[in-house]
């Protein structure tokens, strides 16, 4: 990337990240606002009423002042996006103008020169050749390509991966997890706190002239941190020696997005807790409170008998066999989230359900199978192979926090496989999660069979020695 986009694109960075911080001072500004609007309802002196008077100015002023500075702040980043698309468009950068947009709907509509497998798909050939066209994707290439050649150990030798590299491998763990984008994720530089309000309370009716009642409002929090997944993958070096860019950016790109995204669904669902996400079955089948639960999350409860359902229903047909599930599924709570449910089974469960949608109405059935949502229930069926035959795992995505780092790295060497005459690639993305709201969230087999609470995760050989002796368990909640 040029110089000067470069420059542009690291101060839009950080004026985002200003606007960012704004944002919460904007939410201080309302919190003291509904603060003195309690502070005058409750002054009984004309001291009292002087006083939140004082207040009242105050905080018009710092309003003013943050209003400013948002505009301002806004202003800039939009000449600085402006900026950015010139400089973009004077090195012949898609910049995804309105009419390329259209034009790559018509052409996915007809299927036209879309790639079907790899980090492209989904992209044009026409997207795929101007991304690999840009000067720092070549340079980047042609820098792992070239340790290839080496014939000694590459120290120390990250390369840091181009920003349009970084959206694509991106892109492609979201097409490979399929829960990300159900979930609340959020990107986080640090330890992060999700603040979580409590049980609304029920306003009380009163006369006209009567006292108003106190109404108590609690906040509880959670706490996430971020735990690193990844792994490394070697390739043959006469595969490097042979392969065209097109190739060498697909097999980076997709292996690692692959791998990547395919251990985040997992601790979104089954995610112990212990150096990794805390899943949201897990929490589910916790039957009693973790010691190390902390004491400003929400009140711990079980929630064993009331959202993991074992029904038998493998004989009902029809209207019994669809009575009985919904009544099952009511047990995921909306409180708190958007309304947006989804439901998590394998390919064979998914089938099961649509013959029995098919046997309670076909029309139903063939909806849900193209739209691929839960029949008469709705809300997108996820399929997972790691789901057990029978198993459903549904409910509020929202109510899940997926924290994400920001930033990434990629790593080439030669001497870890230099006699398998191999070179190695290095991928990793760092993830906590939690579901905020659990009572969100439902586990029901419906054939008869105990829902399964567990899985197995791949083993981390590498750090074995670091883990014997040490066999706690998670406590996240």
């Amino acid at each position: 990337m040029a110089l000067k986009q470069l420059m542009l694109s690291k101060k839009l960075g950080m004026k985002r990240g200003e606007l960012e911080a704004l944002m919460e001072e904007g939410k201080e500004l309302e919190h003291r606002e509904a603060e003195l609007e309690q502070s005058l309802e409750e002054a009984k002196t004309a001291e009292e009423t002087d006083a939140v008077e004082e207040a009242v100015g105050k905080l018009e002023e710092d309003k003013t002042a943050y209003q400013e500075k948002k505009e301002k702040l806004e202003q800039e980043i939009k000449e600085l996006e402006e900026k950015l698309e010139e400089e973009n468009r004077k090195t012949s950068i898609p910049v995804n103008r309105p009419e390329e947009k259209e034009e790559r709907k018509r052409e996915m509509a007809m299927g036209k020169n879309v790639i079907r497998r790899g980090a492209f798909k989904g992209r044009t050939a026409a997207e795929r050749d101007a991304v690999l066209a840009r000067e720092e994707v070549r340079e980047f290439l042609e820098r792992a390509r070239e340790l290839k050649g080496q014939q000694r150990a590459v120290s120390g030798s990250e390369l840091l991966i181009p920003d349009i590299l970084l959206e694509l491998l991106r892109d492609t763990i979201d097409q490979y997890s399929k829960l990300i984008q159900k979930v609340r994720l959020r990107v986080i530089p640090g330890t992060a706190r999700q603040n979580i309000a409590g049980t609304i309370p029920e306003a009380v009716w009163t006369e006209a002239v009567g006292e108003l009642n106190e109404l108590r409002i609690s906040f509880n929090q959670v706490e996430v941190d971020g735990f690193k997944v990844g792994g490394y993958i070697p390739i043959e070096n006469s595969t490097l020696e042979d392969a065209e860019n097109p190739n060498l950016a697909d097999e980076i790109l997709y292996m690692l997005g692959q791998a990547i995204g395919y251990a985040v669904d997992k601790a979104i669902l089954y995610g112990t807790g212990r150096k990794m996400p805390m899943g949201i079955v897990t929490r589910l089948a916790q039957t009693a409170e973790p010691d190390s639960y902390s004491k400003k999350a929400r009140p711990w409860e079980n929630l064993t008998a009331s959202n993991i359902l074992k029904l038998n229903l493998s004989t009902s047909k029809g209207t019994d066999f669809w009575q009985s599930l919904i009544e099952a599924t009511a047990a995921a709570k909306e409180n708190f989230s958007n309304g947006e449910m989804f439901w998590v089974m394998n390919r064979a469960t998914k089938m099961k359900l649509l013959s029995k949608a098919i046997a309670f109405n076909a029309a139903a059935a063939l909806a849900s199978s193209v739209n691929n949502t839960m029949p008469i229930i709705g809300g997108e069926i996820i399929t997972l192979p790691f789901m057990a035959d029978g198993d459903i795992l549904g409910g509020f995505g929202m109510l899940y926090l997926l924290a994400e780092r920001k930033g990434g790295t990629f790593a080439v060497s030669e001497h870890v496989r230099f006699i398998e005459d191999q070179t190695v690639f290095k991928g990793t993305a760092r993830y906590d999660g939690i579901p905020v709201i659990p009572e969100g969230f439902v586990l029901i087999n419906f054939i008869n069979k105990d829902p399964q609470t567990a899985v197995s995760f791949a083993e981390d050989e590498a750090n074995k020695k670091e883990e014997s002796g040490n066999s706690g368990e998670g406590g996240k909640g």
